[in-house]
């Protein structure tokens, strides 16, 4: 029994190891003591970024409404659709957008191994670099959980894990442009870090629809309040 309540101590102890980064998906406290994390960056900026692509179905209409609304934006994407769709995720790039890392699959870091998550990153890297010609400098994690074995294995990559400081709840069955915007006016004001979707691959079937649609009301509001939109690497974010 002893030997039992050692070895169950032991593994609690590794999986709170594993598991301590994921404080930071709480807003709040990312804002508080991890600004970097949180996206917070230079006052007079926003920095626009898309998870989940690059999807044909999807991603050439966010690319369309991006142009016409003479916006450039950070595209977290998956190594797997960038490997199946490579084509699209060479024009994002071409497009003269920021291009970011996602992983390799969509899958929480908290329910695998830390040798897997490793290898998922790492993985997901590689193919996005090579399919777009642009190596990634931002990572982030599926779902926003991140592990201790994720946290060090992008730093050991070379990559700044960055998360966001505002969403737009756009991945739902019930989401619409307005719903995304009102999300969005939540926490939208200077230095935040908008998170949106190219894809719902992992979200509820045409929900891309929402964030698309609400592209432009963001680009109101942004200029609105004096503030210039862009990708991460115009966002200043601090060390």
């Amino acid at each position: 029994m002893r030997v039992g309540r050692v070895l169950a101590a032991g593994a609690a102890a590794g999986v709170a190891a594993h598991a301590v980064p994921l404080l930071t998906t709480r807003e709040s406290l990312r804002r508080r003591y991890w600004p970097g994390l949180a996206g917070l960056g230079r006052p007079d900026h926003v920095a626009l970024t898309f998870d989940d692509g690059p999807d044909p179905a999807t991603t050439p209409f966010f690319l369309d409404e991006l142009d016409r609304l003479g916006v450039k934006a950070t595209f977290f994407m998956l190594g797997i659709n960038a490997d199946a769709h490579r084509t699209i995720a060479a024009e994002v790039a071409a497009a003269g957008h920021e291009i970011a890392a996602h992983s390799y699959h969509h899958r929480s870091q908290l329910f695998s191994p830390p040798g897997r998550v490793r290898d998922d990153i790492l993985r997901g890297i590689h193919t996005v670099a090579e399919a777009t010609g642009q190596m990634p400098r931002w990572f982030r994690p599926p779902f926003g959980t991140l592990s201790n074995a994720g946290f060090l294995a992008v730093r050991r990559f070379g990559l700044r894990t960055v998360l966001w400081s505002a969403w737009g709840k756009d991945w739902t069955p019930e989401a619409t442009p307005e719903s995304v915007l009102a999300e969005l006016d939540r926490d939208l004001g200077p230095g935040v870090t908008v998170l949106l979707h190219d894809s719902d691959c992992a979200s509820a079937p045409g929900s891309w629809k929402a964030a698309h649609g609400a592209l432009a009301g963001l680009v109101d509001r942004v200029a609105a309040a004096g503030l210039k939109l862009g990708p991460l690497a115009d966002h200043g974010i601090a060390a």
